[in-house]
């Protein structure tokens, strides 16, 4: 694992070196004014020469983005978060803004300030259960999971940096299909035709936390750069509800940054170059003194696209991913001294993928390709006495999983009417799985061995397919259906670590289990897209999803021994995760007014015949959510906005014993015009203050983002 990690550092600087270079070569590219007046906007668009300016040369178009979406796109739902949106957010965060859309969560209702890093996995369609992400989360088409547990590190994700994201609901078959049996999360990076060439911004809230972030974007020749930075710190909020606090506890601490550089430049007037690399750090502080968490990372990529005839988009990446926490004791008894010490768990993230769209004419929108991703990584723990502060086990487990795709898709337009399909098959492999515990005289105490069943190698292929229909029936209105298989393999996390869970009077205990099953999903949808009058949309569909041997953490017993509760679960593949429902997004705009909203009812239920969660919601995952945006922008660089979101009860365990009560937050956002480069920032979240379970562990609960207000300065150099 070491010489991997090593590898890696290596293969990072290597990229760094080359991205610094395709920097340099933009700079010296193209000096001259007229070349430089022609460059288009990031929306792929070139402004047109002056009729006296005659064109010597063809004109080279710069996006900093991928290929089109296909014709067939609108066949499955999906909804798109602008740029303006984006920017509007109460608090700031990527995982704020993702909650416009109804129905997509993350595994706690906690955001990433002060939850476990962990927990941080993305769904949609309550198809939940577990803190792993059953959507794929993509920034410029890579893969954002972290490699070994599958959360999604959303502090380094900043909406600042975004032009758009998004969302698709369901099951796909594209490029990185295997992973995306809830649906697929893509967003894109900003150029300087969103951003300027600087645009800064430095908040203050009331209880002394700051937020500092800044974009440097200039043109370079042909070409564009961009250099990002954000650091964010603070004391916290109280998690802990006041009745159940004692001398240990802490407020939820937080300090990360994060930093980037990206460049694009042109290969040929049709081909262009993209590199990026990026680093971050997230520290945290969960409960108790002592308690910490903490994420880093170092991302490199390259993306070469053609835009010609022969269409395509080729990519590669590497991902250096760490983990840590300190657990604490959660009663007096213990003085809240560490437990457990996983002082790391490195990992690594590779990748590459080909998409080829060849030119076949007759209406047709043909894609083929093949993609590759690999997961290694190994977490490595000390567990600690509480009585003696010494070592009393130490523990190492992980391993690697392989998937290899091939895909084909064709869009055909026939008229008012466009059909699609596509086909995807993958060959995935589980490998190099072990777990070890030694006592503290280095003897082994439990490991794997050589031809241990429970760990052997594994590998086999897996067929998906997707398919849908778009029907134009008038200028107003069109239908759409579809129909989707797809495939997720197990985490390296859900494969080969337990973990405990401590509060005061209970503890949960929740073991790996390496001969996990990989999910298969099957999902069905129909919707109808209106337009019924200029600026006003409506959205409807119906779908009806289900993920076959879904992971889930089961509970195999629960034992009382005086006032202290264990309960002890295991992640199994259960029966199924079956969820029906209907998603309805709106908006309407009239003048300087507009209003949004996203609705999702979901009636979602486990399928475990002969146990005890047969017939229960997933764990986490409420029946109801939505979310609606009031926005005013009476002038340029004026903007307000209110937004309210609902949640619905859910329910932190399989056995729905532990209830997570319904939550409704009104948020607010404004920003006022000082002088043409600075703005006045106004932000407040939760503004009614309602309080928000994020976790009911045996009653001992945790508490979400209570009212915060924010204020401070915007500037932008266009």
């Amino acid at each position: 694992m070491h010489a991997g990690v090593n590898s890696l550092s290596r293969l990072t600087v290597s990229a760094l070196a080359l991205v610094a270079a395709l920097s340099g070569v933009a700079a010296l590219a193209d000096t001259a004014a007229d070349t430089a007046a022609n460059i288009g906007a990031d929306t792929g668009e070139a402004p047109a020469p002056a009729a006296s300016t005659p064109i010597s040369g063809p004109v080279i178009v710069v996006t900093g983005q991928g290929l089109d979406a296909t014709p067939a796109a609108p066949a499955y739902s999906t909804q798109t978060i602008d740029r303006e949106r984006l920017l509007a957010t109460a608090s700031g965060r990527i995982d704020d803004a993702l909650l416009n859309i109804a129905g997509l969560q993350q595994f706690r209702r906690s955001d990433s300030r002060a939850s476990n890093p962990s927990s941080q996995g993305i769904t949609l369609r309550a198809l939940g259960g577990n803190a792993t992400s059953r959507t794929l989360v993509l920034l410029d088409g890579v893969p954002m999971a972290d490699p070994f547990f599958g959360y999604i590190p959303f502090s380094a994700i900043s909406p600042e940096r975004l032009a758009s994201v998004r969302v698709q609901r369901g099951g796909g078959s594209g490029a990185f299909g295997a992973g995306a049996v809830a649906g697929t999360i893509d967003m894109t990076s900003a150029g300087p035709a969103q951003m300027g060439l600087f645009n800064g911004e430095v908040m203050a809230d009331d209880r002394g936390e700051t937020s500092l972030s800044g974009a440097l974007a200039p043109r370079l020749g042909q070409g564009f750069a961009v250099l990002t930075g954000r650091w964010d710190r603070g004391q916290g909020f109280w998690t802990t509800p006041e009745s159940q606090r004692d001398f240990a506890s802490v407020r939820a601490r937080y300090e990360s940054w994060s930093t980037g550089l990206r460049t694009v430049v042109p290969v040929s007037p049709d081909i262009e170059l993209q590199g990026r690399i990026a680093a971050f750090s997230d520290k945290r502080t969960l409960r108790f003194a002592g308690a910490t968490t903490g994420i880093s990372g170092q991302d490199a990529s390259l993306r070469l696209v053609g835009r010609g005839r022969w269409q395509f988009d080729a990519l590669a990446y590497v991902q250096a991913r760490d983990f840590n926490a300190v657990t604490a004791g959660s009663t007096p008894a213990s003085q809240h001294r560490p437990t457990l010490d996983q002082y790391g768990t490195p990992s690594t993230g590779l990748g590459a993928k080909f998409e080829l769209r060849p030119p076949v004419g007759g209406g047709h929108v043909l894609k083929l390709g093949t993609d590759w991703r690999r997961a290694e990584g190994e977490s490595k723990e000390n567990a600690i006495s509480t009585v003696t502060g010494l070592v009393t086990a130490r523990r190492r487990a992980g391993g690697r999983t392989d998937d290899v795709g091939f895909f084909a898709e064709d869009d055909w337009t026939l008229g008012p009417v466009v059909l699609t399909a596509g086909g995807r098959l993958d060959r995935w492999a589980i490998t190099q799985g072990h777990y070890q515990e030694l006592n503290p005289a280095g003897t082994v105490v439990t490991a794997t061995s050589v031809g241990d069943p429970a760990v052997a190698p594994r590998s086999g292929w897996y067929g998906s397919w997707r398919a849908g229909a778009v029907v134009h029936a008038a200028s107003w209105l069109a239908l759409r259906g579809s129909g989707y298989t797809g495939l997720r393999m197990p985490t390296l996390n859900e494969l080969y670590r337990s973990f405990r869970v401590t509060a005061p009077n209970s503890t949960t205990i929740t073991n790996r289990n390496p001969a996990l099953a990989n999910e298969r999903l099957l999902g069905f949808e129909g919707g109808i897209d209106l337009t019924p009058a200029r600026g006003v949309t409506l959205s409807v569909t119906g779908f009806d999803n289900k993920v076959r041997d879904a992971i889930a953490n089961v509970t195999l017993s629960t034992v009382t021994s005086g006032a202290s509760t264990t309960t002890t679960r295991e992640r199994r593949n259960v029966g199924a995760v079956h969820a029906r429902g209907v998603e309805v997004a709106t908006r309407i705009e009239r003048g300087q007014v507009a209003l949004s909203g996203s609705f999702a009812y979901t009636d979602a239920k486990v399928e475990a015949p002969g146990t005890n969660m047969d017939g229960m919601r997933p764990s986490q995952t409420p029946r109801i959510a939505g979310s609606a945006t009031l926005s005013w922008s009476p002038a340029p660089r004026w903007t307000g906005a209110l937004t309210v979101r609902h949640t619905g009860l859910a329910y932190e365990d399989d056995l729905q014993s532990a209830p997570l009560a319904p939550a409704t937050t009104l948020d607010a956002f404004a920003q006022i015009p000082l002088t043409t480069w600075a703005s006045l920032t106004l932000r407040g979240e939760n503004l009614f203050d309602e309080t928000i379970v994020t976790r009911n562990s045996g009653g001992s609960i945790d508490i979400g983002t209570p009212r915060t207000l924010w204020a401070g300065l915007r500037i932008g150099l266009r």
